[in-house]
């Protein structure tokens, strides 16, 4: 068999919820850490998907699956699944009847002192203004 293709899944969780709980806020991470976790296992990541409250049967979430794009879906952890879908459940589901696996990366999230908060904050609320987040 070819390469593992991987959907990382990353929740959209509004800027307003930074100080609350970082690392739902910080989507490159969230990216970052299912990358980390596919290329661990010699996968691919073919996908970076971005969702905010999606329900389990949308076309987007099954659209590369379908096409042959995606073997497995990723998420850094379950509450970032709960934060990016109504139901987990009825994803993991839905994935089982697609054949599709599904995993977590479980990895360790990173620690956010204010200084690292204020660089999230710069790099979510002025993408308009030119500013790359570097």
């Amino acid at each position: 068999m070819g390469d593992v293709r991987v959907a990382a899944i990353a929740s959209l969780t509004p800027l307003e919820e930074l100080d609350l709980d970082p690392f739902l806020v910080d989507t490159r991470s969230q990216h970052e850490m299912c990358a980390r976790w596919a290329a661990d296992k010699g996968y691919v990541v073919t996908r970076q998907l971005l969702f905010y409250g999606l329900r389990p049967d949308h076309l987007g979430l099954w659209a590369d699956v379908e096409a042959g794009q995606v073997d497995l879906f990723v998420a850094p952890n379950e509450r970032v699944l709960a934060r990016a879908l109504t139901s987990v459940p009825e994803f993991s589901a839905e994935c089982e009847r697609r054949g599709v696996r599904l995993e977590t990366a479980g990895l360790d999230e990173p620690s956010y002192d204010a200084a690292k908060k204020a660089h999230i904050h710069r790099r979510l609320s002025m993408p308009t203004a030119g500013y790359d987040g570097c």
